[in-house]
């Protein structure tokens, strides 16, 4: 029987979700022979439009909005060296805020099973080790993010075949120093207010963080893949991270173990710990 090659399958719900919150881990990956593939749930038409322009505004064309972020992502998947890419093609939610999540062809209201069936379908085809996805309990609760989440974990049990699965983290003192370095240089950030719900969900999440892996040698490659999503971010306070705190709160990525079937203890510094 051939041995599967070692696969890294990070399931997302919208461009430039990958290079986000993963971007590290597939370039790194990648670097390593690691085959990697990026799932992506929605097409992103709930995004800004030319000039920033919002949805609901004079001249947002979801449909337009949506074949420019899907370049973007393709293009995005390059830098990182993804080595497939597969979009779901469902219909984006829009904010938790926003009316567009009634609509019954938002993602979100897309039946779970038939999301994990799909998601399923990639699992027994690519038959990662390693699945990546978000936790559905963390503090941000985009619906779009929340259901991608979800679905993952469905199909990841479902289908038996991951040996492990993450869910991305993140860590408050990381985002902290990039606040107070833009504020250093005069730029114009929002303030960071968190109700005292929101911070008891943020120090629980941070808790059960169980992996950081160093994306330092790859830094560059994602801040490139997070560039070609410039539709979305060009014009952002991101672009003006200087290049040392960028190093210092983003060279690394944090992830909670949910799944191990391997021998592996933590905390972890790899995810393919206990697989080579």
């Amino acid at each position: 029987m051939t041995q599967q090659p070692l696969t890294l399958m990070a399931v997302h719900a919208h461009p430039d979700d990958e290079a986000s919150s993963t971007g590290g881990v597939l370039a790194k990956y990648s670097d390593e022979g690691v085959r990697t593939i990026v799932v992506t749930c929605t097409n992103g038409e709930f995004g800004d439009g030319p000039q920033g322009i919002k949805p609901g505004d004079d001249g947002h064309d979801t449909r337009d909005v949506a074949e420019t972020r899907l370049a973007e992502l393709a293009q995005a998947c390059k830098h990182l060296g993804v080595t497939e890419l597969e979009t779901l093609g469902y219909h984006d939610s829009g904010m938790p805020d926003w009316e567009y999540q009634q609509r019954p062809e938002a993602f979100c209201n897309v039946p779970l099973d038939e999301v994990a069936g799909r998601i399923g379908a990639m699992i027994e085809q690519y038959r990662p080790q390693v699945v990546v996805t978000y936790d559905p309990d963390s503090l941000y609760q985009h619906p779009d993010h929340v259901h991608a989440s979800r679905t993952a974990i469905a199909a990841v049990h479902s289908t038996g075949i991951p040996a492990k699965l993450y869910l991305t983290a993140m860590r408050r003192s990381d985002w902290q120093k990039v606040w107070d370095a833009l504020r250093a240089e005069g730029a114009e950030v929002p303030d960071w207010e968190m109700s005292e719900e929101d911070q008891r969900r943020m120090l629980e999440s941070e808790q059960r963080i169980t992996t950081t892996v160093d994306i330092r040698s790859v830094l560059d490659r994602k801040r490139a893949a997070l560039l070609a999503h410039a539709s979305q971010i060009s014009d952002s306070w991101f672009s003006k991270i200087p290049t040392h705190v960028a190093e210092s709160a983003f060279g690394q990525e944090n992830f909670i173990r949910a799944l191990n079937e391997t021998q592996a203890s933590v905390p972890e510094a790899d995810l393919f710990a206990g697989l080579r």
